[in-house]
């Protein structure tokens, strides 16, 4: 299938300020931008993989994998998906398209620490991508404006069914 990034961006843009009522609020324990992000990319692939534990989904706050909220899990399951829903790859800044994410290290270690979704390419450099995420609230924001150390850009590519 076709990943439908206008969607995932429209989904971006309705929901940057707002809090989509189907979906558990996670910003005052840990942080809502991965939550946010599985639910745009969502919108744009209309495939869940139930895959107990290892899979993407969410079905209530406790009925979901560790891959709808977490940051690096979701960019483990992105990566190594072969089965049902959202397949991407890293790929650098000028690989990005609308729809994406771009995962932002703010602190040296292993772990990415939040995953803005990508409303505009722009030409593919930090001052003219702009993102959308919750946590800090924003949209249409440059990826120029956060203070991050290392970021991991991740293209979706695929949805399997």
């Amino acid at each position: 299938m076709i990943y439908n990034r206008d969607k995932a961006v429209e989904y971006a843009n309705r929901w940057a300020y707002g809090r989509n009522p189907k979906f558990f609020d996670f910003s005052e324990i840990g942080g809502d931008c991965t939550n946010f992000a599985s639910q745009c990319i969502y919108a744009g692939s209309g495939v869940m993989n139930y895959t107990p534990l290892y899979g993407w989904y969410y079905r209530t706050v406790n009925d979901r994998t560790p891959s709808w909220t977490g940051v690096n899990e979701l960019y483990r399951f992105l990566v190594n998906n072969k089965g049902a829903g959202p397949q991407g790859r890293v790929t650098d800044l000028r690989g990005i398209e609308k729809g994406d994410i771009i995962q932002l290290k703010f602190q040296p270690g292993e772990r990415f620490d939040h995953t803005p979704v990508v409303v505009d390419a722009g030409d593919g450099t930090p001052r003219t991508i702009k993102v959308a995420a919750h946590s800090r609230d924003s949209n249409c924001r440059p990826l120029s404006s956060y203070s991050y150390i290392q970021l991991r850009p991740i293209h979706i590519f695929n949805v399997g069914e």
